[in-house]
């Protein structure tokens, strides 16, 4: 017999009847309700302002909804949980430090910079895995949007997160080199069996990196679809040439369409 106590949440986050509104009164979100297995990757995409940060950010611990629940491998969420890491659009590298220190710096903020600097071999391996291992003495001004990405996600991963949170994390990068990081996020994804959730306003990129798309109506932001990708792995540049991949770039367009006109009539 299975006891209580051996169960285990195959969900990574379970999001209930959630609904925010800020303290101006701006009603952000209505009535989300969303799983989240764990090891799946996941888009949230909608018109600009209709809480897909929000949402992340409840995720994060970092916002407590008005309404609704939302529970974290099998548990109510309160407050930050050590298992998740957020990133942001911009890369945010401290300038004083080098590529190295920085992607320390998550430790040395959890268990100070004696117990950090034991883990240089962890961080170095992260910055080899990612293609910028001959960089980790440089600063961030020598390094190149894309390079500053990677070194943004090493310091993301440093800490070993069961969920990794991003909000528009290539938005600011050229097309070429956003195809190349999201490959490389998606890699990086399989290879450590984490949970990613992601908000994006691309339709390609929301499909090629995705198991399941999320559309939202405009705000307050509501789930209107979900959208479950079923392109094969590993994806690469041939996913961009599957017509199953295009078809579903279609649908999700479709989802968004009609979820802004749904919005529009509330």
């Amino acid at each position: 017999m299975t006891t209580a106590s051996t169960v285990v949440n195959d969900a990574a986050y379970s999001v209930t009847d959630v609904r925010h509104t800020y303290g101006t009164g701006t009603h952000a979100l209505q009535d989300v309700s969303i799983e989240l297995p764990r090891g799946s990757v996941t888009s949230l995409i909608g018109p600009s302002g209709c809480g897909k940060s929000t949402l992340l950010n409840i995720l994060s611990g970092l916002l407590r909804p008005s309404e609704g629940h939302v529970e974290i491998f099998g548990r109510e969420l309160d407050g930050p949980p050590v298992e998740v890491s957020h990133m942001f659009q911009k890369a945010t590298l401290l300038p004083w430090r080098t590529v190295l220190e920085n992607v320390l710096l998550p430790l040395e903020l959890r268990d100070g910079k004696k117990a950090a600097r034991k883990q240089k071999s962890k961080a170095r391996e992260l910055l080899k895995m990612v293609g910028i291992a001959d960089f980790e003495a440089g600063y961030p001004h020598q390094l190149s949007g894309g390079m500053a990405q990677r070194a943004a996600i090493c310091r993301m991963l440093v800490t070993e997160p069961q969920i990794l949170l991003l909000d528009e994390p290539f938005g600011a990068l050229d097309e070429l080199t956003r195809e190349r990081m999201d490959t490389e996020l998606l890699r990086i994804v399989r290879d450590t069996g984490a949970t990613a959730v992601l908000v994006t306003h691309s339709i390609p990129e929301s499909v090629f990196l995705s198991d399941v798309v999320y559309a939202m109506s405009a705000r307050p932001g509501r789930i209107t679809r979900a959208i479950e990708v079923d392109l094969p792995h590993p994806r690469g540049e041939h996913t961009l040439a599957d017509p199953r991949y295009l078809e579903l770039i279609n649908t999700v367009r479709q989802a968004l369409d009609e979820g802004y006109r749904r919005g529009a009539h509330t």
